[in-house]
């Protein structure tokens, strides 16, 4: 959710003084990296899921706020929109049985939440767009009553000084030759809300931080391939991911002017290589200008000159509002700081057991890539990296993605012969108990054999139910009554008929 703020309107001058806070923010940041241990430690990962709410007929429930307070979990927070809330599980090595405990204790936490949320006037739904949302949904009237979202909403529509567009032009679906297309302006960023997601962390040190995140860079159109689960928005079927496009044009601050001009957008995948995490915030800090220019009275030059550890407030507030799929993250503990990595390419569910399968894949995988001896992304344009992240999100296990000394192949081939080895080394090293690491890694294996993830199996089952007379609305709340039961079970998505 992020820090919260006090002020909706911010004047010239606040944006002055809050660019050389960030300033002063990124030298306290270089300072402390220049200190740091080289000594690389065990990564701890964490999870976020965010989650829809629905109500007793599959439309979405506008009642985070009644469904948090029969939760009544710290743990779980608001979101953008009234029919969204996310959960935030705790930190934890991998090594062991770690993976295995992960599940039951998502599983256990969310059937809990379910229960209590359906006291509140809600279900909770892991997918990565609800089916049943449609433009009447996305009024700013359902924006969740805290002052950051209609800050955020007020800054990113006047930076465009427009409407937001809203254009993408889908993949037909199966038995079917004609493209479907959402081409609409709205008047908010709820649109985003729509965007629902899964987002893995990862606690790495400064020295190896870099190699990270450009193996994470390469991983993110495999990743969105195989475990996409966002074929349909507002009735229309478009991407198998359409998650990405529609976050991304959601929260453009661009004028069509700008986007001629090659100006950056805040959703942003970036565009090189790097060597340091510092990178990443220099360049967040060039290109992009504030939208919630709130400062602190820390001086963060001074609490590092003292040996203490700065909050760097304005840098994370800056940092919290350019979303990398692959985000740098700067945090504090009551007596220290650590860096993070946020994977913030996967959507919501479908099951508690792929969610934790496209952990351990990423997990595995990622660490296997950062440590190799010579890095792959040196033989990789950086261009092929995000041209694979869209090819991904358009046609999931039909696209084509290129890889180093392989050249253009579909995903699932590229997963089985050649990541899921490196996903296994990956894990081995990092302690993982060998079932454990089998079991999950297994589903993955399964899901590129049998080519079925959440969007697949949603299009799927949307288009046999057309051609057997129902009507779309009809067909996409029938298709999530069955998902939603599904998504309870134990069996993985791959296994769905």
């Amino acid at each position: 959710m992020g820090r919260e703020v006090t002020r909706v309107v911010f004047t010239r001058k606040d944006r002055q003084v809050f660019r050389e806070k960030v300033h002063d923010c990124l030298d306290a940041l270089a300072e402390l990296l220049a200190r740091e241990q080289a000594q690389p430690g065990d990564p701890t990962v964490g999870l976020e899921l965010e989650l829809n709410l629905v109500d007793g007929n599959r439309e979405p429930a506008m009642a985070n706020e009644s469904v948090l307070a029969a939760i009544a979990d710290p743990a779980y927070q608001t979101e953008l929109g009234q029919f969204n809330i996310e959960v935030n599980v705790p930190p934890r090595h991998l090594d062991g049985t770690n993976l295995a405990e992960l599940e039951d204790q998502l599983r256990n936490t969310l059937n809990h939440a379910d229960e209590r949320a359906r006291s509140g006037g809600g279900r909770l739904a892991m997918i990565g767009i609800l089916p049943t949302l449609r433009r009447r949904h996305l009024d700013k009237r359902w924006m969740s009553p805290d002052p950051r979202y209609a800050a955020l909403a007020r800054q990113i529509l006047a930076a465009r000084g427009e409407d937001i567009e809203l254009d993408i032009t889908g993949v037909p679906l199966p038995g079917r030759r004609d493209a479907e297309r959402l081409a609409t302006l709205t008047d908010t960023i709820l649109p985003e809300a729509a965007c629902t997601s899964t987002q893995l962390h990862l606690q790495v040190s400064p020295r190896e931080f870099g190699a990270y995140w450009n193996s994470a860079q390469m991983l993110a159109g495999v990743q969105v391939a195989m475990a996409a689960n966002s074929p349909f928005f507002a009735g229309l079927a478009l991407w198998h991911e359409t998650r990405l496009p529609l976050f991304e044009q959601a929260t453009d601050t661009r004028p069509l002017e700008l986007k001629n001009q090659g100006v950056r957008p805040r959703v942003w995948f970036g565009e090189r290589w790097i060597s340091s995490i510092f990178d990443l915030f220099e360049e967040n800090s060039r290109y992009f200008p504030s939208l919630l220019p709130e400062c602190t009275d820390e001086q963060p030059g001074a609490v590092v000159a003292a040996g203490g550890t700065p909050e760097l407030a304005e840098l994370r507030m800056h940092n919290g509002t350019i979303y990398r799929w692959n985000r740098p993250i700067y945090d504090t503990t009551d007596t220290d700081h650590h860096l993070r990595l946020e994977n913030r390419v996967l959507p919501g569910g479908p099951t508690v057991r792929d969610t934790v399968a496209d952990a351990a894949f990423y997990y595995g995988t990622v660490y296997s890539l950062a440590h190799a001896d010579r890095p792959s992304w040196s033989r990789m344009p950086f261009e092929a990296a995000a041209a694979n992240l869209r090819a991904g999100a358009r046609r999931g296990f039909d696209a084509r993605v290129f890889w180093p000394d392989i050249g253009a192949i579909a995903p699932g081939e590229l997963v089985s012969g050649t990541l899921l080895p490196l996903a296994h080394e990956g894990l081995d090293a990092l302690g993982v108990a060998p079932a454990v690491r089998d079991t999950y890694l297994g589903i993955v294996e399964d899901r590129c054999r049998t080519r079925r993830n959440g969007a697949q199996w949603q299009r799927a089952t949307v288009a046999a139910r057309e051609k057997a007379g129902e009507s779309r609305d009809s067909a996409l709340n029938s298709m999530l009554a069955e998902y939603l039961d599904r998504m309870h079970s134990a069996g993985p998505v791959h296994t769905w008929d």
